[in-house]
């Protein structure tokens, strides 16, 4: 089932624990900084030991301005924070890696998982194990990190239909031109004690050309979903897909399934593509779900697509690594710094079209489609600003909202 509703209750224990051992951290000296040191593409956020150990702070922190028009008087505007990401992490690039990330934003837990790399305590690469708190895998844009994404928000399919995060086990087999991931997300509830029921998931990827600023990615996606019912029973599982018109901070939705009582599963498949050729890139998906339900209940069926393209206007690629497009800081095996080609950052313009249905049989959820412009402003390596207008159209039985939205960003990451 789709997640879209915020936990009030107030941070758990380990997010106290993990708040205080920050505070410790945030008072690393200064004073051994090299003289040439750079703050503007290197902050004293992390450690490295002389054994290639590195440890340190996970944060993302996100602003966002949101104005309507042509909207009805439904939306409100809106100015406040998206993202209080703040964690730590731990790394020796060859060997493992783990962090433990909590949003204080939204108050529930972001990834908090270990990984092992086999080749490093075998000798052979037999793939990547993860036991935690992670991103199942049917949705290249819902995979992608929330500060490596290219829109402020993810397209109307990737919204209604990508499950988000589920704790369990998976595994990542990564070659140049070869991606598989297998997980089967086994905790009856995710970290914040939502969604209960199980998850087997699997994606396959063939990137036949890949190597820096030239990537040509093909997938393919898959999971099974399937839903429990209340913890004493008395509340039948259900699920729901629904799509905000690609903005953060309204509750609007323009289509929504609604509450799709005694769901026994939900089963959704993805197809994905990247191409990626220096400063041009184009990327596209496909999303389908299916809810079974019982009870004489009438099963569901929606799907959508986006495809964008992107230029940078100052030269520099999309990064490309290990299946998805990462941060332009790092490579996500050893955390080695991307710098930008200009002392001042880089430039990037874009623009996607998605397209949503959520209509089937008796079920009136609606349709709709989205143009969004946007443009991005990396700043070194920690600073990143954004700007997207959005065209909005909806129609959902006798109900049709247009609305045109202005949204702005300013994210600090590291």
């Amino acid at each position: 089932m789709t997640k879209l509703q915020v936990d009030a209750q107030s941070p758990s224990r380990p997010a106290r624990w993990m708040r205080r051992a920050v505070v410790l951290l945030l008072a690393w000296p200064l004073a051994g900084l090299a003289d040439d040191y750079n703050f503007y593409s290197n902050w004293p956020t992390h450690i490295t030991t002389s054994d290639g150990t590195d440890f340190g702070l996970a944060v993302l922190y996100q602003y966002d301005i949101n104005r309507f028009y042509n909207d009805d008087g439904r939306f409100e505007d809106s100015s406040t924070n998206r993202r209080k990401y703040l964690g730590l992490f731990i790394r020796k690039p060859g060997l493992y890696d783990a962090i433990a990330q909590y949003d204080f934003q939204a108050r529930q837990w972001a990834d908090a998982f270990v990984r092992v790399r086999t080749s490093g305590f075998l000798g052979d690469d037999l793939g990547n194990v993860r036991l935690g708190y992670s991103k199942t895998p049917v949705g290249f844009e819902g995979v992608t990190s929330s500060s490596a994404t290219t829109f402020m928000e993810t397209a109307l399919p990737t919204q209604a239909i990508w499950e988000g995060r589920r704790a369990g086990l998976d595994w990542a087999w990564i070659r140049p031109h070869w991606v598989i991931n297998l997980g089967d997300y086994f905790w009856h509830k995710d970290f914040d004690g939502n969604n209960p029921g199980q998850t087997l998931a699997g994606r396959v990827a063939w990137v036949p050309i890949n190597t820096l600023g030239h990537t040509l990615h093909l997938g393919v996606s898959a999971s099974k979903e399937t839903l429990d019912s209340s913890d004493d029973g008395s509340v039948p599982p259900s699920a729901r897909l629904r799509a905000r018109p690609e903005d953060g901070l309204s509750p609007v939705r323009l289509v929504d399934s609604g509450n799709l009582s005694y769901g026994k599963s939900i089963e959704r498949q993805g197809f994905e593509a990247l191409w990626i050729d220096g400063p041009w890139s184009v990327q596209g998906e496909y999303l389908q779900a299916q809810v079974d339900r019982y009870h004489g209940k009438p099963d569901f069926e929606s799907s959508g697509y986006y495809v964008f393209t992107t230029w940078t206007l100052t030269g520099e690629a999309r990064y490309y690594s290990d299946g998805n497009v990462a941060d332009r800081r790092y490579n996500g095996r050893d955390l080695q710094a991307i710098r930008p080609t200009h002392p001042w950052g880089a430039v990037e313009l874009a623009l996607r079209y998605s397209e949503l249905d959520l209509n089937d049989g008796a079920i009136i959820g609606g349709k709709e489609h989205d143009w969004t412009l946007g443009a991005n402003w990396y700043i070194g390596e920690h600073l990143k600003l954004q700007a997207n207008y959005i065209w909005a159209q909806s129609d959902r039985g006798n109900l049709q909202v247009n609305p045109r939205i202005f949204e702005m960003r300013a994210q600090v990451y590291f």
